[in-house]
């Protein structure tokens, strides 16, 4: 693929090893948040609750309260791994028939689904489902928590209160999707500038433009107030409900007073001396599974053409498996997904590694402007063609390429996960490879070049891998090259930390210009 990107320019991230905790995300304000909160005495799932709650007023477009997800938690005390699951599911008041096909051909998001008419499972309030964050991460901290919930709230309720700052990133995501943004007044007037995106001055570093996030926070501090469930039972619940229902979407109250999120067993299997701890069922956990028990073995150093061709057809095997029997069916790598993934270490040796998505970029492009929340697109995971495995449906549970992970060998622990659709398994299994194969620490493993094989008949190979490696992998299907850039992410977005004796470390995608991982000795006060 031609570029006019430099070829000499090197990036890298620098990778610190301390006794004391941290965290990794996809937001380095957010990761300092979450490092204070383990400087605090917080453990990690303290850490985690309040950086899943400040990352949805920092990336607004990615997550928030009303999305969906899936983690993982190791408990330290008890040597075990937890697999908390709060993924979206349609509302029980759905009408399939409200979906009707245009005839247009596919739709041009996220699944080569058959479109429908007005695109109305893709942008607006029928393509919303119900949300599954507050829930899950409210049931975590009730388990594994140590800090009062309210105090782990009050750094995003001040952030909203502040406002998000517009740096040149910012103003680049939102201008990609100011068409959309733009035929929603509240998301309009949240995001947009007289329709426009905000413009910043390109020539200094003084700007301080700021989106007015102030309408989220009475509703970060009515959850922080009253706990989680009111977000499902209280009057957060019924504002939500009715701002959605006056733009035409089916959320009822009876679908969030019913909805739970799930704790249960993850799905364990062995590499060798590893072991690893996925997300079951309709996540992607069963599909890396099936990756490395298609995965050749892969020898210790640098993974050489052998390696990755081995992982292009590990991994195509392991997407035609999800295709054929979880209902996926075939979505593709076009659009930008919205999602963040995170990963915290504390120092007693807990984890979690979360993902949290409100599935397309901004979600649906709908802002509830009695929460100020901007809402998913969840209805947009089913097939709107009936009679398949994952067709949409009233109450069913969306099928989601969420995947964080946990895994461990001999005396090195790590959990990481990653943002980018259907891209975030090729990212996942290769890391784990590299970690646990090739023997690379997390430094290594995140700065090692890697393949995607989401589309199943090509292979997207990083362009910096051997002319050698790149000619094998043609031979297994017709390979394009593309550079790892900052926008967008061609090879997903990841984000872990990792634990050997009693030391720690963390690393975040290396071309994210956001993503740091934090120590809890650098963190700053989060009050």
């Amino acid at each position: 693929m031609q570029t006019s990107l430099s070829r000499t320019q090197v990036t890298r991230k620098n990778v610190i090893r301390t006794k004391g905790g941290v965290v990794a995300a996809q937001n380095s304000r957010a990761a300092q948040i979450g490092a204070a909160v383990l400087a605090a005495g917080g453990n990690a799932m303290d850490a985690a609750t309040a950086v899943s709650f400040a990352i949805g007023v920092l990336e607004p477009w990615m997550s928030g309260p009303a999305g969906g997800g899936a983690m993982m938690v190791w408990d330290a005390a008890s040597g075990k791994a937890h697999a908390v699951t709060y993924a979206m599911r349609a509302p029980v008041e759905l009408n399939p028939a409200d979906y009707p096909l245009s005839g247009a051909g596919k739709n041009s998001d996220l699944f080569p689904w058959e479109a429908v008419v007005d695109d109305r499972n893709i942008m607006g309030a029928t393509a919303v489902a119900v949300p599954g964050v507050i829930d899950g991460i409210g049931q975590a901290h009730a388990r594994w928590g140590t800090m009062p919930w309210a105090e782990l709230l009050a750094p995003a309720i001040k952030l909203a209160k502040e406002g998000l700052p517009v740096d040149w990133y910012a103003a680049l995501v939102i201008a990609g999707a100011t068409r959309e943004l733009a035929k929603d007044p509240d998301a309009a007037a949240l995001f947009l500038e007289d329709g426009q995106w905000p413009m910043i001055n390109g020539w200094t570093s003084l700007s301080d433009k700021r989106v007015d996030m102030s309408g989220y926070a009475p509703s970060l501090t009515e959850l922080a107030e009253q706990g989680y469930r009111t977000f499902y039972e209280g009057d957060l619940a019924q504002a939500l409900v009715k701002d959605v229902r006056a733009k035409g979407g089916s959320l009822s109250m009876q679908d969030l007073r019913d909805y739970r999120a799930t704790i249960a067993d993850p799905l364990s299997f062995k590499r060798g001396d590893a072991t690893f701890y996925v997300t079951p069922h309709l996540t992607a956990g069963p599909t890396m599974r099936q990756a490395f028990e298609a995965l050749p073995e892969i020898g210790k150093g640098q993974p050489d053409a052998d390696a990755y061709t081995g992982y292009a057809k590990a991994l195509r095997h392991a997407y035609q498996q999800r295709l054929e029997n979880m209902g996926d069916d075939g979505e593709v790598p076009k659009a930008p997904g919205c999602t963040t993934h995170f990963s915290v270490v504390d120092r007693h040796g807990n984890m979690v590694s979360m993902t949290q998505t409100l599935l397309s970029l901004f979600g649906s492009k709908v802002v509830s402007p009695s929460t100020g929340f901007l809402l998913n697109n969840g209805i947009m995971w089913f097939d709107p063609v009936q009679g398949k495995p994952n067709s949409l449906q009233p109450g069913r549970q969306c099928l989601m390429n969420v995947c964080p992970a946990l895994g461990e060998q001999g005396e090195r622990r790590f959990a990481i996960g990653a943002s980018g659709g259907r891209k975030i398994v090729s990212a996942v299994a290769q890391l784990s490879s590299f970690i646990v194969d090739s023997g690379m620490d997390i430094e290594g493993a995140f700065h090692q070049p890697r393949l995607d094989m989401s589309a199943a008949d090509v292979i997207i190979a990083d362009d910096s891998l051997p002319a050698d490696t790149i000619a094998e992998l043609n031979k297994v299907a017709r390979t394009v090259t593309t550079r790892r850039t900052v926008w967008p992410f061609a090879f997903a977005c990841p984000a872990g930390v990792m634990r050997e004796g009693d030391l720690n470390s963390g690393c975040t995608e290396i071309m994210s210009p956001w993503g740091d991982a934090v120590t809890e000795e650098n963190s700053h006060d989060f009050a």
